[in-house]
């Protein structure tokens, strides 16, 4: 029996790396995928792959006032959206001292304000049938902060406290809210992540090489989803800083300063 049969899937951040690794499981497992990303290109390429039940929705997530407008188009595919995907996003590698307030706005725009405007347009669909999933791509560092991705992890915590909230809203209207949150992961987001300046890093971060594959990461957060857990930590490394952190304080801030100082982030 397929996980997903006939209902409908909106990923946003699709065109390549987890985005596109959950929209492939997602249609695997019967359902109605529509894939969103600003790489027209790309999303013409997945579609024509994969075949029947796919429909592409270009859109930039930080293009909020276009936001509204688009989930209609979305709908015009296939109906309302039982699972949505916030996978869009960017990073960020800078000093605190030498970022441009403009990158810092920027991270939340993308990464923040896009994420619920996507939800907010979303979900009175969702509680006017008493039903959806609604599931956020968001980091290890929405637990905790790390040098050099201040603006990053801002955002990604500030998603925490929204979904948070929202899940205890919706609890008793059938809506599930999945927050994920990965480490390490081998996609390009180091080297499309804006340095202090607003300009790509261009650079593939040692540990980001090293990590587990988009593939492994995406199946392991379509198994989550369809199991309705209410968070998830993928790589065991990542996540042990995550109680390190929370059981041993002193030793946590110790070590991340150490791996500050030898830029080993």
């Amino acid at each position: 029996m397929k996980k997903f049969s006939n209902k409908v899937a909106w990923i946003t951040g699709a065109s390549s790396g987890i985005g596109e690794g959950i929209a492939r499981n997602f249609h695997a497992h019967g359902a109605k995928v529509i894939l969103s990303a600003r790489r027209e290109a790309k999303l013409e390429s997945i579609k024509s792959e994969l075949g029947d039940r796919i429909a592409i929705l270009p859109m930039d997530v930080a293009d909020l006032d276009s936001i509204p407008e688009i989930y209609k188009q979305a709908k015009k595919f296939f109906g309302p959206v039982d699972l949505l995907v916030n996978n869009a996003g960017i990073s960020q590698r800078g000093t605190v001292a030498e970022t441009d307030l403009s990158v810092d706005q920027r991270l939340m725009q993308v990464n923040y304000f896009g994420n619920i405007a996507l939800t907010k347009a979303v979900l009175p669909d969702m509680l006017e049938r008493q039903s959806g999933n609604i599931a956020v791509i968001s980091s290890v560092v929405g637990k905790l902060s790390t040098p050099f991705r201040s603006s990053y992890s801002a955002s990604k915590h500030a998603l925490h406290g929204f979904y948070d909230a929202l899940r205890a809203e919706v609890a008793d209207r059938k809506v599930q809210v999945h927050l994920i949150c990965p480490g390490y992961i081998k996609t390009e987001i180091s080297v499309n992540a804006l340095n202090a300046k607003g300009h790509k890093h261009g650079i593939m971060d040692p540990n980001q090489a090293k990590g587990m594959s988009a593939g492994t990461c995406a199946q392991k957060i379509t198994s989550a989803i369809f199991k309705g857990k209410k968070e998830l930590y993928i790589g065991s490394k990542e996540s042990a800083f995550i109680h390190i952190r929370r059981l041993f304080p002193n030793i946590y801030y110790r070590m991340i300063a150490k791996m500050a100082r030898d830029r080993k982030l």
